[in-house]
Parts: C-alpha cells; sequence; structure tokens
C-alpha cells in the first residue's frame, strides 16, 4: 500500500471497528495493514462484526488468533477489472431456450422442423414457465447472496436432449459463506422462489389439460404425483371419473417439472441446496441427515433405477457440508422458520417413483 493509502486504511478500519475492538498495534507490511489487539465483543460474534464493516468498506479482511490477541489483515481488494459480458451465461441460456423450445414442440406433437422450423414455437409456452422456474429459482439464490454480499457468479444454464430439454441450471460461489445464517439464507432462497413459480404453473397449466381415457397395456411417460400435485389436481380438476387419467398440458409439465428439480435440489446432501440448509440448521448433524438420505435413495432405487444417479453424485460431491468461516453465530428464529418452510416444501414435492 502507498502511504497515503494506507493512513486513510487506518483510519477508515479503526473507526468502523472502534466499539467492537480495542486496536493496541497497527503496522503495515508493505501489502497488508496489521492490526492486534482484542475484541470488546464475544469472539463469536465479533469476527462476523468485523468482516461485515470491513467489507462495507471495500476491503478484504483475514481474520487470525495468536497467543490471545486478534489479528486483522486488512488489503484492498485491488485492481478492479471492467465489467465483462458474460457470453458464455448468455450464449448457454440462448441454447437453452432453443432446446426447451424443441422438447415442448416435439411434446405437443410437433416433428419435421427442418422443412417446418416454425413449428418449434409451438413449445413456446413450456419454454417459458420451465424457463421461469428455473430463472426465479437460480437468481433467488444471486440476489440472497448479493444481498449478503456473498460473491457469486450469474446463472449458468445447461442445455441438453432429455426429456425437459435442459439439464437445469447452477450459480457458483466465489466468497466463502461468513455464518450459517447467510448460509441458510442463499441456499432457501432458490427453493422457495422456484417453488412459487412451479405452483402457478402447475394451477394454470392443468385448467388447460384435458381429461382422456387410459388405454390398457398401451406403453406410454407415466409421471408420478407428489402430495402437492396430487392435491392441486383435485382443486383445479376435482376427482378423475374411473378409467380416465389426466393429459398435461406442456405448461403443466413445466410445473411438474419444476416441483421435480425443486425436490431434487432439496435433497440434504454436500453442496445441494439442500445440504445447505442441513448444515445450517444441524450443523455437523447434516452429515448424518446425508447419509441416511443416501441409504434412503438406494433402497428408493429398487423401484425408480434413476435414483442411482443421485447416489452417484452424492458420492462424488461427499454427504457431509464444509464449516462456514464463523459457525458459532447462532440463528435467528426466522432463520429456523426458513429452514423447516424448505423440509416441508420437500415433502410436498417429494415423488418417490418420477417416472414410469
Amino acid at each position: 500500500m502507498k502511504k497515503s493509502q494506507l493512513q486513510k486504511t487506518a483510519s477508515d478500519c479503526r473507526q468502523s471497528l472502534a466499539d467492537i475492538f480495542e486496536a493496541e498495534v497497527l503496522y503495515s507490511d508493505g501489502a497488508e495493514l496489521i492490526i492486534q489487539g482484542r475484541p470488546k465483543v464475544e469472539d463469536n460474534f465479533f469476527k462476523d462484526m468485523a468482516y461485515q464493516r470491513i467489507s462495507n468498506l471495500g476491503y478484504n479482511l483475514k481474520v487470525e488468533e495468536t497467543e490471545g490477541y486478534i489479528t486483522l489483515k486488512i488489503s484492498p481488494p485491488g485492481v478492479v477489472a471492467p465489467k465483462k459480458i458474460p457470453w458464455i451465461n448468455i450464449l448457454l441460456f440462448i441454447l437453452t431456450i432453443f432446446s426447451t423450445l424443441l422438447t415442448g414442440a416435439m411434446s405437443a406433437g410437433q416433428t419435421d422442423f427442418l422443412n417446418h422450423p416454425q413449428r418449434i414455437f409451438q413449445g413456446a409456452s413450456y419454454s417459458f414457465w420451465l424457463l421461469s422456474i428455473l430463472l426465479f429459482h437460480e437468481f433467488g439464490h444471486y440476489w440472497a447472496a448479493k444481498n449478503r454480499k456473498v460473491k457469486v457468479t450469474l446463472p449458468y444454464f445447461i442445455p441438453g436432449p432429455t426429456l425437459f430439454g435442459t439439464f437445469g441450471a447452477f450459480i457458483r460461489a466465489k466468497s466463502p459463506f461468513k455464518n450459517r445464517r447467510e448460509l441458510l439464507e442463499v441456499g432457501a432462497a432458490g427453493p422457495v422462489a422456484g417453488f412459487v413459480v412451479s405452483v402457478l404453473a402447475i394451477i394454470f397449466g392443468l385448467s388447460t389439460s384435458q381429461i382422456v381415457k387410459t388405454i390398457p397395456e398401451t406403453e406410454g411417460l407415466h409421471l408420478g404425483d407428489s402430495l402437492l400435485f396430487s392435491f392441486l389436481s383435485k382443486l383445479v380438476i376435482g376427482d378423475l371419473p374411473i378409467g380416465h387419467d389426466i393429459l398435461l398440458s406442456p405448461v403443466a409439465f413445466a410445473g411438474w417439472a419444476g416441483l421435480l428439480v425443486t425436490m431434487l435440489n432439496l435433497i440434504p446432501i454436500g453442496q445441494l441446496d439442500g445440504g445447505h440448509i442441513s448444515y445450517a440448521l444441524f450443523g455437523n448433524r447434516q452429515k448424518i441427515i446425508g447419509n441416511l438420505a443416501t441409504l434412503g435413495m438406494i433402497g428408493l432405487a429398487y423401484f425408480w433405477p434413476g435414483w442411482l444417479v443421485w447416489v452417484a453424485l452424492a458420492i462424488l460431491m461427499r454427504t457431509d457440508h464444509p464449516p462456514t468461516l464463523n459457525d458459532q453465530i447462532p440463528l435467528h428464529q426466522s432463520h429456523k422458520i426458513l429452514g423447516w418452510i424448505s423440509y416441508a416444501i420437500f415433502i410436498l414435492c417429494f415423488i418417490p417413483v418420477p417416472l414410469q
């Protein structure tokens, strides 16, 4: 740091931390401002408060504990690179629009797209609702992370020739979670936001779905029901006549897919949303929950082999969850309520046998 910058940094930081930290030694090693002293509040709360305040000033902070002292190492954020257009994110999103349009059009019975390219737009309603669900899910994470000053990427959408026309989407954290409060907020925001849009899609989609006679011994794809989907079906359509079933409209199918995505993301393992939420609520006991969830999926694989994919994923990403920078910061009651709401959503969306 230059001398003028060092003086300003020292003044800003000491003033910001004055009510929570007694500075006793202050010096610079040329790259960082180093302040040693003792906190005026409990250690568990001090770290979180210090990170928040120094971050608000625009500096980076490392906290070390040595021989009863707290050492704060403060550095400037470095040269701010000019904002770049996220071409990869944009390209993947455009490809996902195309792949979901194609899937939606094919599910509506359209073919021969080379000679009749306009037919692909028959999948517009499916594509719009499915991408809306995924967008709300991912930007739920994104805005919660930004609110908590956790650095994350923009969403990456993954196009693919699957039943849904996409493998989903994800964002990547570029900085660690400071405590379990922000871990829970960021982890739960996505599933809750996506869940709300999924419910809207199902209600609207069921109102435009058809009641058809079932034909015994005919091949076809049968979608499993969750508690919520069964309830909404009865609410919107009512009891079905014997020998009849619902032929889902593209919008209803998108809503069903949204519930499935929400359920799978809330499985309490590793770096899935459910793993974040479980660790925030239960700390190291999350590993036990993750192992039990993996055993449960192994059992369910007898009824639907697709669960083995998620067992493999659990093994690859590990069932346990890494700690936050300060696990000792307790959750507020509102955080606990949000966590249990997320578990309730998981139960409502759970489909033991998604496809038959």
